[in-house]
């Protein structure tokens, strides 16, 4: 045994001395040491955190939920208890500073109101920590600007909450607007919406930042540039929608149309609401087309068809997936596919399109 051993530590190392080794030794080493979990704390213990992703880490390979940041201890002690993280990882909103000391905790996810992104985002990274800001990343370009600036003073990793780019379907959209399978995908549709009952922070411009377009529509512009083959627009028009119900929207818009102009003739006409129900996206070229013609940007439950016949894919969960790869980013030193850039671009294309709609021009997409 001992001289089996020996040799195994000779054989590694004169392996590692070669150019080959110097590619398999770091493999070597995983296949005998599973890397640890990272964990994430998540900032705001609202609907989301709540119903998808504190489920989803308890999928997850590579990270784990270590803590949280909420404005209620009593809640705070009630995720510790149900998640199994101590008291100790449990901060307030004015206290997120410590987490500088905390050893448990790699990652913040933060998942508060959209106003409040940069303030918790930035504060995470002074404290050290990597950071995921849940979308939309702000609600002003500068204030991305400062989140990506106060990234890169603190040396952390910053990642924007776009799940479907681990999506089957979606990442098969991108593939087909790369590969040119149907040909250039030049016709754009898409419509997403709900009805809000009654007013709640989403309809209160100070914490949300606007209405449907920063909440719901974000996801089709950003489905338009996927299928753009990650293009941003070069132009944009818009009009807002007559409001129904002043009750609830008197400081952001009930409903708004637009349309957006790519490179190479790309053209996407869109909508998004908080009065009608509706989550549909369809890119056509000259050679065929794929429609999401149900939850096309949700969780689950897609149905999506293409000029071929209807796609299939297994389950994924989109959250996990996400995460995941995000703590492999942290763990291996890459770069994120969903970087702080892309966050901010589709601010911009949002203020672009709100700026169309005020004036009624075309505005040209500085991005």
């Amino acid at each position: 045994m001992k001289k089996s051993s020996i040799d195994r530590r000779s054989f590694i190392s004169r392996l590692s001395m070669s150019a080959g080794g110097l590619m398999l030794a770091p493999q070597l080493h995983l296949l005998n040491q599973q890397p640890r979990k990272l964990g994430i704390a998540l900032v705001g213990l609202g609907t989301y955190s709540t119903n998808q992703l504190a489920p989803a880490l308890k999928q997850t390979q590579y990270c784990k939920l270590a803590g949280v940041v909420t404005g209620s201890k009593v809640k705070g002690e009630q995720w510790a208890k149900d998640y199994g993280f101590p008291v100790k990882n449990i901060y307030g909103y004015d206290t997120m500073s410590q987490l500088a000391d905390n050893r448990d905790i790699d990652i913040i996810y933060v998942v508060t109101p959209n106003a409040l992104h940069a303030e918790h985002a930035i504060a995470a990274a002074k404290a050290g920590k990597h950071v995921i800001c849940e979308k939309p990343m702000a609600t002003s370009v500068a204030e991305c600007d400062a989140i990506i600036s106060a990234c890169r003073a603190a040396k952390v990793k910053l990642s924007i909450g776009y799940r479907l780019h681990f999506d089957p379907y979606h990442k098969e959209l991108m593939r087909l607007a790369k590969e040119k399978d149907f040909g250039v995908l030049s016709k754009i549709n898409g419509d997403r919406g709900f009805v809000m009952a009654s007013k709640s922070w989403r309809a209160d411009k100070k914490l949300a930042g606007g209405g449907p377009l920063l909440d719901l529509g974000i996801y089709l512009i950003h489905g338009a540039s996927m299928a753009a083959n990650g293009a941003a627009p070069l132009a944009v028009t818009a009009k807002y929608h007559p409001v129904t119900k002043p009750e609830i929207f008197s400081d952001v818009e009930e409903g708004i149309s637009w349309n957006m102009e790519f490179p190479g003739g790309v053209v996407a006409d869109l909508q998004t609401s908080y009065q009608h129900s509706k989550d549909y996206f369809k890119a056509t070229g000259a050679k065929g087309w794929i429609e999401f013609k149900e939850h096309a940007f949700t969780y689950k439950g897609l149905v999506v068809e293409t000029s071929r016949g209807p796609l299939n894919y297994a389950p994924a969960y989109q959250q996990a997936l996400q995460m995941d790869d995000f703590a492999q980013c942290v763990q291996l030193n890459k770069q994120t596919r969903v970087p702080g850039e892309l966050g901010k671009r589709d601010i911009a294309i949002i203020k672009s399109i709100y700026k169309a709609a005020e004036t009624g021009d075309k505005v040209v997409v500085k991005v």
